[in-house]
Protein backbone atom coordinates (compact mmCIF):
# COMPACT_ATOMS: atom_id res chain seq x y z
CA UNK A 1 0.00 0.00 0.00
CA UNK A 2 1.44 3.51 -0.72
CA UNK A 3 -0.17 6.61 -0.62
CA UNK A 4 -2.63 8.20 -3.07
CA UNK A 5 -1.06 10.46 -5.61
CA UNK A 6 -3.89 12.55 -5.99
CA UNK A 7 -4.16 13.96 -2.57
CA UNK A 8 -2.36 17.23 -3.73
CA UNK A 9 -1.65 18.64 -7.26
CA UNK A 10 2.04 19.36 -7.68
CA UNK A 11 3.92 21.07 -10.74
CA UNK A 12 5.99 19.00 -12.52
CA UNK A 13 9.56 19.97 -12.48
CA UNK A 14 12.84 18.64 -15.05
CA UNK A 15 15.52 19.53 -12.59
CA UNK A 16 16.91 22.20 -10.00
CA UNK A 17 17.29 24.71 -12.47
CA UNK A 18 13.77 24.34 -13.92
CA UNK A 19 12.44 24.55 -10.54
CA UNK A 20 14.38 28.03 -9.32
CA UNK A 21 13.29 29.57 -12.98
CA UNK A 22 9.52 28.49 -12.44
CA UNK A 23 9.31 29.45 -8.90
CA UNK A 24 11.04 32.83 -9.57
CA UNK A 25 8.18 33.43 -12.39
CA UNK A 26 5.90 31.99 -9.78
CA UNK A 27 6.65 33.84 -6.80
CA UNK A 28 8.98 36.57 -8.05
CA UNK A 29 8.23 39.54 -5.93
CA UNK A 30 7.32 37.49 -2.64
CA UNK A 31 10.15 36.74 -0.04
CA UNK A 32 12.54 33.31 -0.49
CA UNK A 33 14.12 34.31 2.34
CA UNK A 34 13.99 36.45 5.89
CA UNK A 35 17.21 37.14 7.01
CA UNK A 36 18.45 38.80 10.21
CA UNK A 37 21.96 41.54 9.41
CA UNK A 38 23.20 43.81 12.36
CA UNK A 39 20.14 42.67 14.58
CA UNK A 40 17.69 43.87 11.94
CA UNK A 41 15.77 41.32 9.39
CA UNK A 42 15.25 41.97 5.65
CA UNK A 43 13.65 40.04 3.44
CA UNK A 44 15.28 38.28 -0.13
CA UNK A 45 13.07 38.01 -3.09
CA UNK A 46 12.65 35.51 -5.26
CA UNK A 47 13.95 37.26 -8.10
CA UNK A 48 16.87 38.81 -5.84
CA UNK A 49 17.99 35.50 -5.12
CA UNK A 50 17.91 33.59 -8.36
CA UNK A 51 19.57 37.07 -9.91
CA UNK A 52 22.04 35.71 -7.02
CA UNK A 53 22.23 32.55 -8.60
CA UNK A 54 22.98 33.12 -11.67
CA UNK A 55 25.56 36.11 -10.78
CA UNK A 56 27.46 33.38 -9.00
CA UNK A 57 27.17 30.49 -11.73
CA UNK A 58 28.32 32.90 -14.30
CA UNK A 59 31.38 33.90 -12.26
CA UNK A 60 32.18 30.35 -11.26
CA UNK A 61 32.28 29.52 -14.90
CA UNK A 62 34.47 32.22 -15.64
CA UNK A 63 37.07 30.99 -13.44
CA UNK A 64 37.17 28.10 -15.25
CA UNK A 65 34.65 25.43 -12.70
CA UNK A 66 32.50 24.01 -15.35
CA UNK A 67 32.08 20.14 -14.49
CA UNK A 68 33.97 20.81 -11.55
CA UNK A 69 33.57 19.24 -8.14
CA UNK A 70 32.79 22.64 -5.68
CA UNK A 71 32.67 21.88 -1.87
CA UNK A 72 30.30 24.11 0.37
CA UNK A 73 30.54 24.58 4.25
CA UNK A 74 29.64 26.82 7.11
CA UNK A 75 26.47 27.06 9.33
CA UNK A 76 22.91 27.68 7.57
CA UNK A 77 22.84 31.24 5.62
CA UNK A 78 21.74 32.67 2.86
CA UNK A 79 25.08 32.18 0.71
CA UNK A 80 25.44 28.58 1.30
CA UNK A 81 21.85 28.19 -0.45
CA UNK A 82 23.21 30.43 -3.24
CA UNK A 83 26.15 28.51 -3.15
CA UNK A 84 24.75 25.15 -3.51
CA UNK A 85 22.23 26.15 -6.05
CA UNK A 86 24.61 27.96 -8.58
CA UNK A 87 26.93 25.04 -8.45
CA UNK A 88 24.32 22.78 -9.65
CA UNK A 89 22.10 24.62 -11.70
CA UNK A 90 24.88 24.81 -14.62
CA UNK A 91 28.47 24.74 -12.88
CA UNK A 92 29.24 21.45 -11.71
CA UNK A 93 28.97 19.10 -8.76
CA UNK A 94 28.18 20.65 -5.20
CA UNK A 95 29.62 18.98 -1.93
CA UNK A 96 27.71 20.21 1.37
CA UNK A 97 30.44 19.22 4.17
CA UNK A 98 29.47 19.10 7.72
CA UNK A 99 31.34 22.40 9.48
CA UNK A 100 31.26 20.25 12.76
CA UNK A 101 34.34 17.84 11.23
CA UNK A 102 37.35 17.95 12.58
CA UNK A 103 39.90 19.68 10.34
CA UNK A 104 41.74 16.21 8.74
CA UNK A 105 38.56 15.06 8.15
CA UNK A 106 37.40 17.96 5.91
CA UNK A 107 40.77 17.12 4.38
CA UNK A 108 40.56 13.67 3.98
CA UNK A 109 36.91 14.65 1.86
CA UNK A 110 38.15 17.28 -0.20
CA UNK A 111 41.06 14.87 -1.50
CA UNK A 112 38.51 12.15 -1.50
CA UNK A 113 35.77 14.22 -3.50
CA UNK A 114 38.62 15.80 -5.87
CA UNK A 115 36.98 19.22 -4.96
CA UNK A 116 38.46 21.96 -7.37
CA UNK A 117 36.98 24.73 -5.09
CA UNK A 118 35.37 25.24 -1.43
CA UNK A 119 32.76 28.23 -0.49
CA UNK A 120 33.12 28.85 2.97
CA UNK A 121 31.77 30.76 6.00
CA UNK A 122 33.68 33.28 7.22
CA UNK A 123 34.29 31.40 10.65
CA UNK A 124 36.08 29.10 8.88
CA UNK A 125 38.96 30.89 7.03
CA UNK A 126 41.80 30.54 9.44
CA UNK A 127 40.84 26.37 9.14
CA UNK A 128 40.07 26.19 5.30
CA UNK A 129 43.22 28.42 4.53
CA UNK A 130 45.48 25.37 6.75
CA UNK A 131 43.75 22.95 4.87
CA UNK A 132 44.13 24.33 1.47
CA UNK A 133 47.93 23.65 1.32
CA UNK A 134 47.07 20.25 1.89
CA UNK A 135 44.43 19.68 -1.20
CA UNK A 136 46.09 19.52 -4.36
CA UNK A 137 43.27 19.64 -6.56
CA UNK A 138 41.85 22.89 -4.61
CA UNK A 139 42.20 25.82 -7.40
CA UNK A 140 39.86 27.97 -5.26
CA UNK A 141 38.78 28.82 -1.73
CA UNK A 142 35.82 31.66 -1.79
CA UNK A 143 34.99 33.07 1.40
CA UNK A 144 31.51 33.83 1.78
CA UNK A 145 32.00 37.28 4.14
CA UNK A 146 35.13 38.89 2.61
CA UNK A 147 34.07 42.07 0.84
CA UNK A 148 37.03 41.93 -1.43
CA UNK A 149 39.46 39.48 -2.60
CA UNK A 150 42.41 38.92 0.72
CA UNK A 151 45.25 36.95 0.82
CA UNK A 152 44.02 34.13 -2.04
CA UNK A 153 40.82 33.74 -1.15
CA UNK A 154 38.00 35.65 -2.90
CA UNK A 155 35.19 37.24 -2.01
CA UNK A 156 31.52 35.71 -2.66
CA UNK A 157 30.25 39.33 -3.44
CA UNK A 158 32.52 40.20 -5.16
CA UNK A 159 31.89 37.28 -7.68
CA UNK A 160 28.22 37.92 -7.16
CA UNK A 161 29.19 41.34 -8.42
CA UNK A 162 31.64 40.27 -11.24
CA UNK A 163 28.50 37.91 -12.54
CA UNK A 164 26.10 40.13 -12.53
CA UNK A 165 28.51 42.74 -14.97
CA UNK A 166 28.77 39.47 -17.16
CA UNK A 167 25.35 38.66 -17.75
CA UNK A 168 24.94 42.66 -18.10
CA UNK A 169 27.52 42.52 -20.95
CA UNK A 170 25.29 39.61 -22.13
CA UNK A 171 27.07 36.75 -20.82
CA UNK A 172 24.80 33.76 -21.06
CA UNK A 173 26.57 30.89 -20.43
CA UNK A 174 25.25 29.94 -16.94
CA UNK A 175 22.09 30.63 -18.00
CA UNK A 176 21.90 28.36 -21.32
CA UNK A 177 23.96 25.61 -19.56
CA UNK A 178 22.15 22.20 -20.09
CA UNK A 179 21.47 20.20 -16.85
CA UNK A 180 21.48 16.28 -16.82
CA UNK A 181 18.69 15.21 -14.90
CA UNK A 182 20.59 11.77 -14.40
CA UNK A 183 23.90 12.48 -13.99
CA UNK A 184 25.45 13.23 -10.56
CA UNK A 185 25.23 16.28 -9.40
CA UNK A 186 25.43 16.21 -5.46
CA UNK A 187 28.31 14.40 -3.45
CA UNK A 188 26.89 14.08 0.04
CA UNK A 189 28.91 11.95 2.61
CA UNK A 190 27.13 9.85 4.88
CA UNK A 191 27.91 10.90 8.76
CA UNK A 192 27.82 7.40 9.51
CA UNK A 193 27.23 5.95 13.24
CA UNK A 194 28.26 2.95 12.51
CA UNK A 195 31.28 2.90 9.48
CA UNK A 196 33.49 5.99 7.93
CA UNK A 197 31.73 7.74 5.54
CA UNK A 198 30.63 7.29 2.40
CA UNK A 199 30.06 9.53 -0.72
CA UNK A 200 26.60 8.99 -1.87
CA UNK A 201 25.67 10.22 -5.65
CA UNK A 202 22.84 12.39 -5.84
CA UNK A 203 21.50 13.55 -8.99
CA UNK A 204 18.69 16.27 -10.38
CA UNK A 205 15.92 13.75 -10.28
CA UNK A 206 16.70 11.88 -7.27
CA UNK A 207 16.07 15.11 -5.76
CA UNK A 208 13.18 16.40 -7.50
CA UNK A 209 11.38 12.99 -7.65
CA UNK A 210 11.30 13.45 -3.71
CA UNK A 211 10.34 16.93 -2.82
CA UNK A 212 7.71 16.43 -5.37
CA UNK A 213 6.32 13.24 -4.05
CA UNK A 214 6.53 14.51 -0.29
CA UNK A 215 4.76 17.58 -1.80
CA UNK A 216 1.75 15.02 -3.01
CA UNK A 217 1.21 14.20 0.75
CA UNK A 218 1.75 17.60 2.56
CA UNK A 219 0.14 20.30 1.95
CA UNK A 220 2.67 23.25 2.06
CA UNK A 221 1.68 26.49 0.09
CA UNK A 222 3.29 29.58 -0.57
CA UNK A 223 1.52 31.35 2.36
CA UNK A 224 4.05 28.75 5.14
CA UNK A 225 7.61 30.02 6.58
CA UNK A 226 9.95 27.96 7.80
CA UNK A 227 12.60 27.98 10.72
CA UNK A 228 15.78 25.94 9.41
CA UNK A 229 17.37 25.08 12.48
CA UNK A 230 19.15 21.70 11.25
CA UNK A 231 22.08 21.67 9.01
CA UNK A 232 22.29 22.03 5.09
CA UNK A 233 24.94 19.68 4.96
CA UNK A 234 22.27 17.25 5.64
CA UNK A 235 20.30 16.23 2.96
CA UNK A 236 16.38 16.12 5.22
CA UNK A 237 16.93 19.62 6.20
CA UNK A 238 18.82 20.47 2.43
CA UNK A 239 15.50 18.43 0.14
CA UNK A 240 12.87 19.71 2.67
CA UNK A 241 13.76 22.43 4.77
CA UNK A 242 15.58 24.03 1.33
CA UNK A 243 14.62 23.36 -1.79
CA UNK A 244 10.79 22.08 -1.14
CA UNK A 245 10.87 25.41 0.49
CA UNK A 246 11.62 27.13 -2.66
CA UNK A 247 9.85 24.55 -5.40
CA UNK A 248 6.59 25.88 -2.97
CA UNK A 249 7.38 29.76 -2.95
CA UNK A 250 7.61 29.83 1.19
CA UNK A 251 9.73 31.88 2.97
CA UNK A 252 13.05 30.43 4.70
CA UNK A 253 14.71 31.89 7.89
CA UNK A 254 17.90 30.70 9.98
CA UNK A 255 17.72 30.27 13.91
CA UNK A 256 21.17 32.34 15.00
CA UNK A 257 22.34 29.54 17.19
CA UNK A 258 20.57 26.40 19.60
CA UNK A 259 20.68 28.95 22.15
CA UNK A 260 18.65 31.84 20.78
CA UNK A 261 15.72 29.08 19.46
CA UNK A 262 12.86 30.61 21.32
CA UNK A 263 14.24 34.30 20.59
CA UNK A 264 14.24 33.27 16.88
CA UNK A 265 10.72 31.43 16.90
CA UNK A 266 8.88 34.73 18.38
CA UNK A 267 10.64 36.73 16.00
CA UNK A 268 10.13 34.55 12.77
CA UNK A 269 6.41 33.31 13.89
CA UNK A 270 7.15 30.04 11.11
CA UNK A 271 4.34 27.70 10.28
CA UNK A 272 6.69 25.14 9.95
CA UNK A 273 9.94 23.08 11.64
CA UNK A 274 11.83 20.24 10.48
CA UNK A 275 13.13 18.59 13.71
CA UNK A 276 15.05 15.58 15.01
CA UNK A 277 13.08 13.83 17.56
CA UNK A 278 15.49 14.69 20.16
CA UNK A 279 14.51 18.29 19.83
CA UNK A 280 10.83 17.57 20.01
CA UNK A 281 11.17 15.34 23.32
CA UNK A 282 13.28 18.33 24.70
CA UNK A 283 10.56 21.03 23.86
CA UNK A 284 7.93 18.67 25.45
CA UNK A 285 9.99 18.12 28.50
CA UNK A 286 10.28 21.71 29.07
CA UNK A 287 6.88 22.20 29.09
CA UNK A 288 6.30 19.45 31.51
CA UNK A 289 9.26 20.60 33.80
CA UNK A 290 7.92 24.27 33.28
CA UNK A 291 4.66 23.56 34.79
CA UNK A 292 5.87 21.15 37.51
CA UNK A 293 7.63 24.42 38.94
CA UNK A 294 4.07 26.34 39.71
CA UNK A 295 2.20 24.99 42.29
CA UNK A 296 -0.86 23.23 40.68
CA UNK A 297 -0.16 23.95 37.13
CA UNK A 298 1.14 20.58 36.08
CA UNK A 299 -2.56 19.31 37.45
CA UNK A 300 -4.27 21.75 35.81
CA UNK A 301 -2.25 20.79 32.43
CA UNK A 302 -3.37 17.18 32.85
CA UNK A 303 -7.14 18.47 32.97
CA UNK A 304 -6.97 20.68 30.34
CA UNK A 305 -5.54 17.40 27.95
CA UNK A 306 -8.14 15.04 29.07
CA UNK A 307 -10.78 17.77 28.03
CA UNK A 308 -9.29 18.78 24.85
CA UNK A 309 -9.20 15.16 23.92
CA UNK A 310 -12.67 14.40 25.26
CA UNK A 311 -14.69 17.32 23.38
CA UNK A 312 -12.47 16.73 19.99
CA UNK A 313 -13.08 12.64 19.79
CA UNK A 314 -16.38 13.19 21.31
CA UNK A 315 -18.22 16.20 19.41
CA UNK A 316 -15.05 16.59 17.21
CA UNK A 317 -14.91 20.69 18.62
CA UNK A 318 -11.33 21.63 18.62
CA UNK A 319 -9.88 23.77 21.57
CA UNK A 320 -6.91 22.89 21.52
CA UNK A 321 -5.19 26.55 20.39
CA UNK A 322 -7.10 28.14 23.15
CA UNK A 323 -6.48 25.55 25.91
CA UNK A 324 -2.83 25.62 25.27
CA UNK A 325 -2.68 29.38 23.78
CA UNK A 326 0.66 30.02 25.79
CA UNK A 327 2.34 27.06 24.77
CA UNK A 328 1.88 27.88 21.07
CA UNK A 329 2.61 31.85 21.27
CA UNK A 330 6.69 30.40 22.71
CA UNK A 331 7.16 28.88 19.50
CA UNK A 332 5.81 31.75 17.64
CA UNK A 333 2.34 31.70 17.50
CA UNK A 334 1.96 30.03 14.32
CA UNK A 335 2.67 26.44 14.00
CA UNK A 336 0.74 24.18 12.02
CA UNK A 337 3.04 21.55 11.32
CA UNK A 338 6.15 20.10 12.56
CA UNK A 339 7.94 17.27 10.39
CA UNK A 340 9.99 14.75 12.40
CA UNK A 341 12.76 12.49 10.91
CA UNK A 342 16.45 11.08 10.79
CA UNK A 343 15.23 9.05 14.13
CA UNK A 344 12.19 7.70 15.79
CA UNK A 345 10.55 9.89 17.88
CA UNK A 346 8.62 8.61 21.54
CA UNK A 347 5.07 8.01 20.48
CA UNK A 348 3.96 9.39 23.50
CA UNK A 349 5.75 13.08 23.29
CA UNK A 350 3.73 12.56 19.39
CA UNK A 351 0.50 12.07 21.50
CA UNK A 352 0.98 14.20 23.87
CA UNK A 353 2.06 17.27 21.18
CA UNK A 354 -1.13 16.94 19.43
CA UNK A 355 -3.15 16.70 22.45
CA UNK A 356 -1.81 20.56 23.07
CA UNK A 357 -2.49 21.34 18.75
CA UNK A 358 -0.02 20.53 17.38
CA UNK A 359 0.41 18.35 14.04
CA UNK A 360 3.54 15.87 14.02
CA UNK A 361 4.49 14.01 11.68
CA UNK A 362 6.53 11.13 11.61
CA UNK A 363 8.81 9.99 8.22
CA UNK A 364 11.95 8.21 7.33
CA UNK A 365 14.45 8.38 5.06
CA UNK A 366 18.32 7.88 4.23
CA UNK A 367 20.95 9.84 2.76
CA UNK A 368 20.90 7.05 -0.24
CA UNK A 369 17.33 7.67 -0.80
CA UNK A 370 17.66 11.59 -1.36
CA UNK A 371 15.94 11.29 1.92
CA UNK A 372 12.38 10.47 2.24
CA UNK A 373 11.06 7.11 1.81
CA UNK A 374 7.94 7.18 4.18
CA UNK A 375 5.46 9.21 5.77
CA UNK A 376 2.62 10.13 7.72
CA UNK A 377 0.12 12.32 6.46
CA UNK A 378 -2.46 14.04 8.41
CA UNK A 379 -5.60 12.47 6.86
CA UNK A 380 -4.04 8.95 8.63
CA UNK A 381 -1.13 8.45 10.95
CA UNK A 382 -0.08 5.87 13.52
CA UNK A 383 2.27 7.38 15.85
CA UNK A 384 4.61 4.66 16.42
CA UNK A 385 4.44 3.96 12.63
CA UNK A 386 7.23 5.48 9.89
CA UNK A 387 4.28 5.94 7.95
CA UNK A 388 3.07 4.91 4.17
CA UNK A 389 5.53 4.97 1.21
CA UNK A 390 5.61 7.89 -0.75
CA UNK A 391 4.07 8.28 -4.20
CA UNK A 392 5.72 6.64 -7.22
CA UNK A 393 8.43 4.84 -4.36
CA UNK A 394 7.94 0.81 -4.05
CA UNK A 395 9.30 -0.77 -0.45
CA UNK A 396 9.54 -4.59 0.53
CA UNK A 397 10.57 -6.60 2.98
CA UNK A 398 13.81 -9.01 2.61
CA UNK A 399 14.75 -12.49 4.45
CA UNK A 400 11.29 -11.94 6.90
CA UNK A 401 11.62 -13.74 10.04
CA UNK A 402 9.01 -15.82 11.79
CA UNK A 403 8.02 -12.33 14.08
CA UNK A 404 7.08 -11.08 10.13
CA UNK A 405 10.54 -8.28 10.67
CA UNK A 406 12.68 -7.93 7.48
CA UNK A 407 15.41 -5.88 6.24
CA UNK A 408 13.44 -2.50 4.31
CA UNK A 409 14.30 -2.47 0.73
CA UNK A 410 13.41 0.43 -1.46
CA UNK A 411 13.14 1.15 -5.07
CA UNK A 412 12.29 4.45 -7.15
CA UNK A 413 13.08 7.43 -8.77
CA UNK A 414 14.58 8.78 -5.34
CA UNK A 415 17.12 6.09 -4.82
CA UNK A 416 21.29 7.34 -5.52
CA UNK A 417 23.03 6.54 -8.09
CA UNK A 418 25.98 4.54 -5.87
CA UNK A 419 28.59 5.44 -3.89
CA UNK A 420 31.78 7.65 -5.47
CA UNK A 421 34.49 5.50 -6.16
CA UNK A 422 32.94 2.28 -4.43
CA UNK A 423 31.84 -0.47 -6.36
CA UNK A 424 32.35 -3.03 -3.57
CA UNK A 425 30.09 -0.57 -1.23
CA UNK A 426 27.56 -0.38 -4.09
CA UNK A 427 26.74 -3.70 -5.18
CA UNK A 428 26.36 -4.49 -1.60
CA UNK A 429 23.26 -2.20 -1.16
CA UNK A 430 21.93 -1.61 -4.80
CA UNK A 431 20.47 -5.04 -6.36
CA UNK A 432 18.31 -5.12 -9.15
CA UNK A 433 17.15 -1.49 -8.50
CA UNK A 434 16.25 -2.56 -5.05
CA UNK A 435 18.67 -0.33 -2.01
CA UNK A 436 18.69 -2.71 1.08
CA UNK A 437 18.82 -0.21 3.56
CA UNK A 438 20.20 -1.85 6.42
CA UNK A 439 16.96 -1.18 8.63
CA UNK A 440 14.75 -3.80 10.09
CA UNK A 441 11.02 -3.30 9.86
CA UNK A 442 7.79 -4.61 9.38
CA UNK A 443 4.84 -3.74 8.13
CA UNK A 444 1.31 -4.16 10.06
CA UNK A 445 -2.06 -4.92 8.27
CA UNK A 446 -2.55 -1.80 6.79
CA UNK A 447 0.29 -0.65 5.20
CA UNK A 448 2.55 1.19 7.56
CA UNK A 449 5.59 0.31 8.11
CA UNK A 450 7.15 0.15 11.60
CA UNK A 451 11.36 0.59 12.45
CA UNK A 452 12.67 -2.06 15.13
CA UNK A 453 16.37 -1.34 14.48
CA UNK A 454 19.50 -1.24 12.45
CA UNK A 455 20.89 -4.79 11.24
CA UNK A 456 24.37 -4.02 11.95
CA UNK A 457 23.09 -3.05 15.80
CA UNK A 458 21.36 -6.89 16.08
CA UNK A 459 22.16 -8.57 18.90
CA UNK A 460 21.90 -12.22 18.46
CA UNK A 461 21.48 -14.91 21.21
CA UNK A 462 22.84 -18.52 21.04
CA UNK A 463 19.60 -19.88 20.87
CA UNK A 464 19.23 -17.42 18.08
CA UNK A 465 16.71 -15.21 19.21
CA UNK A 466 17.31 -11.21 17.94
CA UNK A 467 17.70 -8.15 20.52
CA UNK A 468 17.16 -4.97 18.83
CA UNK A 469 19.89 -2.40 20.98
CA UNK A 470 17.03 0.59 19.63
CA UNK A 471 14.48 -1.19 22.02
CA UNK A 472 16.02 -2.02 24.82
CA UNK A 473 17.18 1.84 23.94
CA UNK A 474 14.06 3.78 23.74
CA UNK A 475 12.68 1.76 27.18
CA UNK A 476 15.44 3.20 28.68
CA UNK A 477 15.09 6.73 27.04
CA UNK A 478 11.49 6.72 28.56
CA UNK A 479 12.51 7.35 32.09
CA UNK A 480 12.70 10.93 32.94
CA UNK A 481 15.75 10.22 34.97
CA UNK A 482 17.71 8.81 31.82
CA UNK A 483 18.99 11.26 29.28
CA UNK A 484 20.14 9.00 26.90
CA UNK A 485 21.95 5.45 26.74
CA UNK A 486 23.64 3.00 24.61
CA UNK A 487 23.07 -1.12 24.15
CA UNK A 488 25.08 -3.68 23.29
CA UNK A 489 25.76 -7.73 23.47
CA UNK A 490 28.39 -9.33 24.82
CA UNK A 491 29.45 -12.68 24.72
CA UNK A 492 30.21 -14.25 28.19
CA UNK A 493 33.15 -16.74 28.27
CA UNK A 494 31.65 -18.85 31.48
CA UNK A 495 28.56 -20.02 29.94
CA UNK A 496 29.35 -19.32 26.01
CA UNK A 497 25.98 -16.85 26.31
CA UNK A 498 25.05 -13.47 24.97
CA UNK A 499 24.21 -10.97 27.33
CA UNK A 500 22.54 -7.45 27.44
CA UNK A 501 24.84 -4.45 28.51
CA UNK A 502 24.04 -0.49 28.78
CA UNK A 503 25.90 2.70 29.31
CA UNK A 504 23.41 4.94 30.81
CA UNK A 505 23.75 8.71 30.89
CA UNK A 506 21.64 10.17 33.41
CA UNK A 507 19.49 12.95 33.75
CA UNK A 508 21.13 14.66 36.43
CA UNK A 509 19.12 18.02 37.15
CA UNK A 510 15.50 15.47 37.00
CA UNK A 511 17.10 13.52 39.42
CA UNK A 512 18.17 16.69 41.83
CA UNK A 513 14.54 17.86 41.75
CA UNK A 514 13.53 14.09 42.60
CA UNK A 515 15.93 14.09 45.67
CA UNK A 516 14.86 18.19 45.70
CA UNK A 517 19.02 18.79 46.63
CA UNK A 518 21.78 20.11 44.70
CA UNK A 519 24.56 18.23 45.75
CA UNK A 520 23.87 14.70 44.87
CA UNK A 521 25.93 11.64 45.81
CA UNK A 522 26.80 8.94 42.88
CA UNK A 523 25.62 6.00 45.01
CA UNK A 524 22.58 8.04 45.09
CA UNK A 525 22.25 8.36 41.38
CA UNK A 526 23.42 4.79 41.08
CA UNK A 527 20.12 3.53 43.26
CA UNK A 528 17.48 5.18 41.74
CA UNK A 529 19.24 4.14 38.19
CA UNK A 530 19.30 0.54 39.17
CA UNK A 531 15.72 1.14 39.64
CA UNK A 532 15.05 2.22 36.65
CA UNK A 533 16.63 -0.72 34.89
CA UNK A 534 14.73 -3.46 37.22
CA UNK A 535 11.53 -1.70 36.04
CA UNK A 536 12.68 -1.91 32.29
CA UNK A 537 13.56 -5.42 32.70
CA UNK A 538 10.07 -6.24 34.01
CA UNK A 539 8.99 -4.92 30.67
CA UNK A 540 10.73 -7.45 28.61
CA UNK A 541 11.13 -11.01 27.98
CA UNK A 542 14.35 -12.74 29.93
CA UNK A 543 16.57 -13.13 27.11
CA UNK A 544 16.35 -8.66 26.37
CA UNK A 545 16.73 -8.00 29.72
CA UNK A 546 19.92 -5.76 30.83
CA UNK A 547 22.55 -7.89 32.53
CA UNK A 548 24.95 -5.18 33.86
CA UNK A 549 25.33 -1.50 32.83
CA UNK A 550 27.54 1.31 33.97
CA UNK A 551 27.02 5.05 34.53
CA UNK A 552 28.48 7.76 32.02
CA UNK A 553 28.99 11.26 32.92
CA UNK A 554 29.35 12.91 29.04
CA UNK A 555 26.87 12.61 26.78
CA UNK A 556 27.61 10.39 23.73
CA UNK A 557 29.49 11.75 20.63
CA UNK A 558 26.49 12.19 17.84
CA UNK A 559 26.03 13.03 14.37
CA UNK A 560 24.48 16.19 13.51
CA UNK A 561 21.56 15.01 13.17
CA UNK A 562 22.01 14.00 16.85
CA UNK A 563 22.10 10.22 16.20
CA UNK A 564 25.18 8.29 18.43
CA UNK A 565 28.10 7.51 16.91
CA UNK A 566 28.16 3.73 17.76
CA UNK A 567 31.68 3.10 16.97
CA UNK A 568 33.35 5.90 18.83
CA UNK A 569 32.11 3.95 21.87
CA UNK A 570 34.93 1.67 23.35
CA UNK A 571 32.18 -0.94 24.91
CA UNK A 572 35.30 -2.83 25.64
CA UNK A 573 36.37 -0.92 28.15
CA UNK A 574 32.87 -0.73 29.87
CA UNK A 575 31.01 -3.01 32.82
Amino acid sequence: MAINNDLYKVRHVRDLKDMLNKSSELFGSRNAFYIKRDGNYTGITYNEFKKDVDSLGTALLNLGLKGKHIAVIGENSYEWCVSYLAVVCGVGVVIPLDKELPKNEIENLLNRSKASAIIYSGKLDEQIRSIAKNAPSLEYIINMELDEARDGALSFKQLISEGSKLIDLGNVTYKNAEIDPEKMSILLFTSGTTDIAKGVMLSHKNICSNFMAVCKTLYIDCNDSVLSMLPLHHTYECTCGFLLMIYNGCCISFIEGLKHISKNLQEVKPTILLLVPLIIESMYKKIWDSAAKKPGLKRKLKIALKVSDFLLNTFNIDLRKKLFKQIHENVGGRVRLIISGAAAINPEVSKGMRSMGFKILQGYGLTECSPIVTVNIEQTFHDASIGLPLPGIEVKLEDVDNEGIGEIVVKGDNVMLGYYQNEAATSKVLKDGWFFTGDLGYKDKDGFYYITGRKKNVIVTKNGKNIFPEEVEAYLNNSPYIFESLVWGKDSKEDNETYVYAQIVPDYEAIKQKLKKEDIADDEVMKIISSEVKAVNHKMPLYKCICKFDIRQDEFAKTTTKKIKRYSVDIDKSV
